[in-house]
């Protein structure tokens, strides 16, 4: 049964969802500990150390060769320090304030989200990987859900930080069984490396495929043949 816990916190289903309120006939459920006070993404607000940064960026120029000071490239430490904010501002973030409004919909179908565009960074290289991730997931039990923006800001998150596509394919699905406890959850991603189309075996064009399950989507082979159908075949 659905209702207040003694601390206030939102009963679902007769368990206890820690860190949300629960709103006697409201069909939305707010998480006060996940709203962020700003944008997690908004890079005026939060930044790095843009000094080292900067330091940094002008020992590779001198490293080049090249004159630091030049005009043509004086500013490039800087502008590349005020960059860092932006690409990897998931760092700041651990992906939880992604998705911090819920509804209680008693919908218990497959949520599906597909296409969405991201940049990251390959963290052997520091060269950018450029894709879209396709996401699935079988809400909770009792049908609560999230915006469909969330999903799309989760993987904005978890993309703005220096990583490896398998890595950030295992995190975005951890992150939504964690936050929003879905019967099953199912991610694919693909992406061009330019570690691999820029240099090395230069093999522009080449895509890799990720994937990872969990909840019903993993245990069950059926559901997730059903699900990954939907999410490679529109």
């Amino acid at each position: 049964m659905d209702g207040p816990s003694e601390n206030g916190d939102a009963i679902v289903g007769g368990s206890i969802v820690e860190g949300l309120e629960y709103r006697a006939g409201a069909t939305e459920t707010v998480s006060h500990e996940l709203l962020p006070a700003e944008d997690p993404l908004e890079p005026r607000k939060r930044s790095f150390d843009h000094h080292m940064i900067e330091t940094g960026v002008t020992m590779i120029l001198e490293g080049l060769g090249l004159d630091p000071d030049h005009p043509r490239i004086k500013d490039t430490p800087t502008r590349y320090a005020r960059m860092c904010d932006e690409v990897f501002s998931g760092l700041l973030s651990d992906g939880r304030e992604a998705m911090n409004r819920f509804f209680d919909e008693n919908h218990n179908e497959v949520v599906i989200v597909r296409n969405i565009p991201f940049a990251s960074v390959c963290e052997h290289h520091l060269v950018p990987f450029i894709g879209e991730a396709h996401i699935a997931y079988l809400p909770h039990p009792d049908g609560f859900i999230t915006g469909l923006s969330k999903i799309a800001r989760l993987v904005d998150v978890m993309a703005r930080r220096p990583s490896l596509q398998e890595r950030m394919t295992r995190e975005i699905a951890e992150k939504i069984e964690e936050v929003l406890r879905p019967q099953g959850v199912l991610v694919v991603v693909d992406a061009e490396h330019l570690c691999m189309t820029m240099r090395g075996v230069r093999k522009p064009g080449s895509v890799t495929v990720t994937s990872a399950a969990r909840g019903k989507m993993q245990s069950d082979p059926e559901t997730r043949r059903e699900y990954m159908g939907m999410l490679r075949n529109p």
